[in-house]
């Protein structure tokens, strides 16, 4: 059962976008943080809008193209060509671009949410279990807010205090938002339970408080640090709650949300038909995501956003049975989404042939879109966002322990991933490889995992991967400049309200 986050107008009142007005004119009808923060019934709506901040547009859809689309596993054919130049191009020209912005914005509201929780919260009678919860999930969700900005763009101003207009906070150095990062996370896990009731899936764990914690420092390369929380996942106390689902594609369907693979997802929910899909603009806030209709193929969705080609040539590798692997049906619609051909394969009621023809080399992601049960997509798609699954954990786990020297102790976690597949185990497939040999190898096997996923852009980051040298599989990183594209421009409009801020290098 999904849990319905609530969304409290009042803590999207004060963001860290500037004005340089001061307004003190009082609306009487609207409540203030003066008789707001004072019940436990209080604590929860606050953070539940902290949660309700992954179903605005700049997160739930525009941070996805910025993870997906620019990295070389995905493209853009829109005809809308800012999305192509920005975010398939690296020709980014308007350092105020709109849908770049939004993720700033709505990544810093959910941050300012999260610290008027912990800065109200602590001094509200209630249960102390209960409290210490509840500040845990706002400092799990503020390090996740701040870990898309870090990897995003860089040296971005670490707010730790509800927001005013008239802050000017500088520019905080990438060292620094991770070392928040990991403080929050470090403080959160212990005060979150390893799971809930079902009126309350959904909400932030310790398991999930420690894979996000193991990323941060994965994306660091401290790979030695990395192994204590994932540790606690994968041989301590989270390998009695997590495992991996015997079905592959149950991973996104609507009917098999927060399986036991799921350390943590975004939650969503389709809700009544206002069209518009921010969660500012209507009385019925929109609890869906529309990934769905910008990734879905033409005439259903705006196929804003679409797969290479070259992502489904790494399926290669047949089962032990002599199969394909059966997550490259999951994960890509194409002209052989079915094994048989165009002729067999369904988009959305038709078939490939009737709908493309016999010639159409195009590649949509698939994982959250929902032709396993409707005919169409929307705004208000229902279809949960996996964040972060077991499979990748046990794949980050095996790419620490390589990294550490370990190479041997981390075949067995590799070949978890690989069997659920029907693959053959990669200690039997490709036993003594060297440790860059295990290294490549997992890119690959990262591939065939999570493409789709949104991990991609960081994964190449972290390997050192990203350059124009990519553009031999992906035309779009022909335009990539070393040294610059790695980090989007910290938005102007930004700079100019606050002069405390720096620009990222090169632009």
């Amino acid at each position: 059962m999904k849990n319905k986050l609530i969304f409290l107008p009042l803590l999207a009142l004060i963001t860290l976008v500037g004005c340089e007005r001061d307004l003190n004119i009082a609306n009487p009808n609207q409540i203030t943080t003066e008789v707001f923060w004072r019940t436990a019934d209080d604590a929860l709506a606050g953070v539940n809008a902290i949660y309700s901040t992954t179903h605005r547009t700049g997160i739930t859809r525009w941070m996805q193209f910025y993870y997906i689309i620019r990295s070389d596993e995905g493209r853009s054919q829109s005809p809308n060509s800012e999305i192509v130049n920005n975010m398939d191009r690296f020709l980014v020209t308007d350092y105020n671009y709109a849908n770049a912005y939004s993720i700033w914005n709505d990544n810093y509201i959910g941050i300012n949410r999260a610290n008027q929780v912990l800065a109200n919260v602590p001094s509200i009678q209630m249960d102390d279990t209960l409290r210490a919860r509840y500040l845990g999930e706002a400092k799990f969700l503020r390090a996740m807010f701040y870990f898309h900005l870090v990897t995003l763009f860089g040296n971005v101003p670490l707010v730790l205090t509800p927001s005013m207009l008239t802050d000017r906070p500088t520019s905080g150095t990438i060292a620094q938002v991770w070392a928040q990062i990991e403080q929050d996370l470090t403080q959160a896990a212990p005060a979150l339970p390893t799971a809930y009731g079902a009126t309350d899936v959904g909400r932030a764990t310790r398991g999930a408080a420690y894979a996000l914690l193991a990323r941060a420092y994965l994306q660091q390369r401290k790979y030695n640090e990395a192994l204590t929380p994932l540790q606690w996942l994968v041989t301590g106390e989270g390998k009695n709650i997590y495992s991996l689902v015997p079905n592959y594609r149950d991973n996104f369907l609507i009917t098999t949300e927060n399986n036991r693979e799921s350390v943590f997802e975004w939650q969503f929910e389709a809700n009544p038909a206002e069209y518009t899909d921010d969660d500012t603009e209507t009385p019925n806030q929109n609890y869906g995501t529309s990934i769905a209709q910008f990734f879905a193929p033409s005439p259903i969705g705006f196929s804003d956003g679409e797969a290479n080609r070259w992502p489904v040539r790494e399926f290669y590798e047949p089962t032990t049975t002599g199969a394909r692997d059966p997550r490259l049906e999951a994960s890509f619609l194409f002209d052989s989404t079915d094994a048989r051909g165009p002729a067999f394969t369904q988009f959305y009621g038709q078939t490939f042939l009737q709908r493309y023809g016999t010639d159409n080399p195009r590649v949509w992601f698939r994982k959250f879109l929902n032709d396993h049960w409707r005919n169409q997509e929307d705004f208000r798609s229902p279809n949960n966002w996996r964040y972060i699954r077991y499979a990748d954990v046990l794949l980050m786990y095996a790419e620490a322990l390589n990294a550490v020297g370990q190479t041997a102790q981390a075949y067995p976690y590799v070949d978890q991933v690989r069997q659920r597949a029907g693959l053959v185990p990669l200690s039997t497939a490709r036993p003594g490889l060297t440790q860059a040999q295990f290294l490549n190898q997992l890119k690959h096997e990262r591939v065939t995992e999570l493409s789709g996923e949104g991990w991609r852009w960081n994964d190449l980051a972290r390997w050192g991967d990203l350059g124009p040298q990519l553009a031999s599989r992906d035309p779009g990183f022909a335009t990539f400049t070393v040294g610059q594209d790695e980090l989007l421009p910290i938005p102007q409009q930004e700079r100019d309200l606050n002069p405390n801020l720096t620009q990222n290098p090169n632009y």
